[in-house]
């Protein structure tokens, strides 16, 4: 039997009262379910990572995240649109690792006022520098749709489909970039 693919779920917001860890349990829930791959939540606030260019690198943080990104074959990123983009705290940390990145696949799942579009827009042309392969299929939330007063989660049954469906284009992408890094791995 084949090792499963291990597919982290990464919230992009470290703001007190953010949703994403609600938007990350559900997507966690339904990934879960289909039991062809070992998903988790990768928080960023875990790691306490400083600001890119106001530390010499030592901090335990920065290694801890980076040793968790490249255990990682696959991520889906939460995103929610923050001025018409990522928050500044996802940028941070996708700056704070490199190789740990290349030749892997990303799905998004964003929310906003318009389903945070904008926002998965540019993280698509950040995570592309990286050698990230950002699949079609991308889950939209809307705040006045799937959102009781812009906090509590309930999401429109919906969106379901489209979950799984990029869930298993994340799936396929994940296990064929993994033969690239095995092959490199090999030549290297």
């Amino acid at each position: 039997m084949a090792e499963k693919i291990n597919i982290g779920i990464i919230l992009g917001s470290t703001r007190e009262g953010r949703v994403s860890p609600q938007v990350g349990e559900w997507i966690k829930e339904i990934a879960d379910k289909r039991n062809d791959a070992n998903y988790e939540i990768v928080d960023i606030s875990d790691y306490n990572l400083p600001f890119l260019g106001t530390t010499d690198g030592t901090e335990p943080g920065i290694a801890t995240w980076n040793e968790k990104l490249a255990s990682l074959d696959g991520f889906v990123f939460i995103v929610q649109e923050y001025n018409h983009s990522i928050s500044g705290a996802l940028k941070n940390a996708i700056d704070f690792a490199r190789e740990a990145w290349f030749d892997k696949a990303a799905g998004i799942v964003s929310y906003g006022s318009t389903g945070g579009a904008r926002a998965a827009e540019h993280l698509r042309g950040i995570i592309g520098e990286l050698k990230v392969a950002d699949v079609r299929t991308h889950p939209t939330l809307s705040l006045f749709v799937d959102f009781e007063n812009f906090t509590k989660f309930k999401p429109q049954e919906l969106h379901l489909e489209n979950v799984n469906t990029m869930l298993d284009e994340v799936l396929e992408w994940s296990g064929a970039l993994k033969t690239v890094r095995l092959k490199k791995e090999v030549t290297a």
